[in-house]
């Protein structure tokens, strides 16, 4: 490809070309812009701030078995021959989990569960908020136990969920309540995979990453759910960070608009272990 830089990855036992890079961006520029015009939101939409915060906290002892034992692993594996991409970006998920407390096994039939203090610090977080708030969470598992966290503290009507367990009326319906300021609904429940495109949740002014996705795109895009037209306030975003772990790693290179991948195919892999 003249402009793309192509990397063969496997996709279901199928090989595919996946576009990792750009080249000759000033000859494509040159060649586009008599037919295109650009400006960012910045420039065209008077919007509040975005503030960033982090909270930070220890593993349990539990955890930081698993993860050393996770870790050594990694790294043997590695060291056995060259690494790629998607194997790298396997292992990071493992610690990443470990650092969220679980770890699936089996393909997802079993999990083991680890003692953390995650819940604990997006509870104290929630305690210290006031309004309306979205939360993100990566996995699947995290979110289920969340769903429990606020039915117990907050109350079954304190929530709304938007996942792919979700049906599509049940999301329409989670939309309208949230966004609607008389609603008990003070929390919006989801994962940026499936909500961080497209729908509108100005009803809040914090976003809570309780887990991170690596893909800077649905990073950008579900910050901006709150942050758009309709909004007033400041939006607060925090990330629950787990110290010593990639996830200090990851979330630190997604604020800094770093896509994962392409840093790992052209960094040495151990920075990111």
């Amino acid at each position: 490809n003249r402009y793309a830089i192509m990397q063969d990855m496997f996709l279901g036992g199928r090989r595919i070309k996946q576009v990792v890079n750009y080249q000759r961006v000033d000859e494509l520029q040159e060649i586009v812009k008599e037919f295109s015009y650009r400006v960012t939101k910045e420039e065209c939409l008077d919007l509040p701030d975005k503030v960033y915060m982090r909270r930070e906290f220890d593993m349990t002892k539990e955890q930081k078995k698993a993860y050393e034992e996770m870790r050594q692993m990694a790294i043997s594996f590695f060291e056995e021959g060259s690494a790629s991409t998607t194997s790298v970006i396997t292992q990071l998920l493992r610690l990443h989990q470990i650092s969220c407390g679980h770890l699936p096994l089996d393909g997802g039939k079993d999990i083991i569960e680890f003692e953390n203090r995650r819940l604990h610090n997006l509870g104290e977080v929630l305690d210290e908020t006031r309004g309306k708030v979205i939360i993100w969470a990566n996995y699947i598992h995290d979110i289920d136990n969340i769903k429990k966290f606020l039915e117990k503290k907050y109350g079954l009507d304190s929530f709304v969920t938007y996942y792919g367990r979700t049906k599509d009326k049940e999301r329409a319906d989670a939309l309208q309540l949230f966004q609607d300021l008389d609603s008990p609904v003070r929390f919006f429940l989801g994962n940026t995979q499936t909500g961080g495109y497209g729908i509108t949740l100005t009803a809040a002014n914090t976003v809570i990453y309780y887990s991170n996705n690596y893909d800077l795109e649905k990073r950008i895009q579900s910050e901006d759910r709150a942050h758009r037209i309709g909004q007033r306030n400041p939006v607060t975003y925090v990330d629950l960070v787990c110290k010593n772990t990639v996830d200090e790693k990851i979330i630190t290179a997604l604020r800094n608009k770093i896509n994962i991948a392409r840093a790992i195919t052209g960094d040495d892999w151990r920075q990111w272990i």
